[in-house]
């Protein structure tokens, strides 16, 4: 493990001009290039292909979570403009239960221009289903560069999801450098998303299109679903010189017994779109040890830490830790585990469940990139290189590349 937390991030810097950032899609998402990473050789395909490399009678799995309309504007009677950008909830602290609530809802939220807003709420008068309501936030207790934030509105037929959807504004990645617009709201949602809660969406999957997706059907690829909610948390540079220093954040997963149920019938090995669905397979693993030892742990206490799979040695199997998670499943009488992680993924990482990677080209010193590095045993600079010499685009709305490592 000391190996792992003494790496230092400016390891992972490369060049990447601002030209070669995508700020907008592609008309057609599934025109985008395809860089194939394949047991060390690499070739430039259009994402139509996917398909080609995905053997019949395998499992791949996406994250069917959907992108929240999350930042809300209020402007003080100043004048001056206050962006609310909601994280997680935290009263209730349930995604579901939440987005139901109707006249009050708490949410852990970063604050834009906050030191214009020194005390007392902020008022926002709208019309949602057709009914007027005033909505009102309330700035609560400092948690490190975020604030709890209460939102009441005086109208109990109006839910907080209905607000959200008239209100709010769908938050794009800050390194588009420009406004949302219209169009983000289809372009910037997966055409599988289901479960709202992200602020960001799991990008490799603005690729896929039906015409793809029927295509791995009538293959016979077997086609799952998990959930992680995305949070802004994603974005976060990492700070510090070495990874022992960066606090990974929080994020929330959901996995249906159907999907542990298949992975054990694939004999505990899947393709993994994005790396949201690789942070929630692999902490499958890990929830798995953790059951080995407590095996009537709450879900809360199934939480994987940031450091966990680099301080228990263990020679338990994925399809030992699966069959704990399903037993567990078995024993609570649940048709969903729901559990959160904070698993960071770096060179000395051993891979459990995830064989293959379907994935966008990532920012400088992040730690997906990091991840991408321990999948593919350090030959992250390779497929770098020929990325940035090949014309692909990068970040969210730029080329994929498939990862089939050595």
């Amino acid at each position: 493990m000391e190996d792992t937390k003494h790496i230092k991030i400016s390891d992972y810097n490369y060049p990447l001009p601002d030209e070669r950032i995508a700020k907008f899609p592609l008309k057609e998402r599934d025109s985008s290039k395809l860089l194939v990473y394949n047991h060390g050789e690499i070739e430039e395909r259009v994402f139509t292909s996917l398909p080609e490399y995905i053997e019949s009678g395998s499992l791949m799995i996406f994250n069917n979570t959907k992108v929240i309309q999350a930042r809300l504007h209020f402007r003080k009677e100043t004048g001056a403009l206050i962006e609310i950008f909601c994280l997680e909830p935290i009263k209730p602290n349930d995604y579901v239960l939440n987005f139901q609530q109707t006249e009050h809802s708490a949410w852990l939220c970063m604050v834009g221009n906050l030191k214009k807003w020194k005390e007392g709420p902020l008022h926002k008068e709208m019309t949602v289903k057709g009914k007027p309501l005033t909505l009102t936030a309330t700035r609560g207790e400092c948690h490190g560069t975020s604030h709890r934030i209460d939102f009441s509105w005086d109208n109990s037929e109006v839910t907080f999801a209905d607000i959200l959807e008239v209100f709010g504004e769908l938050p794009i990645p800050p390194y588009l450098n420009r406004e949302t617009q219209e169009s983000d709201k289809e372009t910037y949602q997966t055409v599988y998303s289901k479960i709202k809660g992200s602020v960001a969406a799991p990008t490799a999957g603005l690729h896929f299109t039906e015409r793809v997706l029927d295509t791995l059907r009538n293959k016979g690829v077997d086609l799952e679903e998990v959930t992680l909610h995305v949070g802004a948390g994603t974005f976060r540079p990492v700070k510090s010189e070495e990874i022992a220093g960066h606090d990974m954040h929080t994020e929330y997963i959901s996995v249906n017994r159907q999907t542990i149920e298949k992975l054990l019938k694939h004999g505990g090995e899947t393709t993994a779109v994005g790396t949201t669905s690789v942070r929630t397979i692999e902490s499958l693993y890990y929830i798995g040890v953790i059951l080995e030892s407590r095996p009537e742990a709450s879900q809360e206490e199934l939480h994987v830490k940031q450091w966990m799979p680099y301080e228990n040695e263990t020679n338990l199997t994925p399809i030992q830790a699966l069959q704990n998670i399903l037993d567990y499943m078995d024993r609570n009488h649940l048709d969903a585990l729901h559990t959160s992680t904070q698993i960071i993924i770096a060179p000395g990482y051993e891979y459990k469940i995830v064989k293959r990677i379907v994935t966008n080209f990532h920012q400088p010193q992040s730690t997906l990139l990091l991840l991408v590095s321990a999948f593919v045993k350090g030959d992250w600079r390779k497929i770098y290189d020929y990325a940035l010499s090949h014309d692909f685009r990068f970040l969210s709305y730029g080329d994929s590349s498939l990862l089939i490592p050595r």
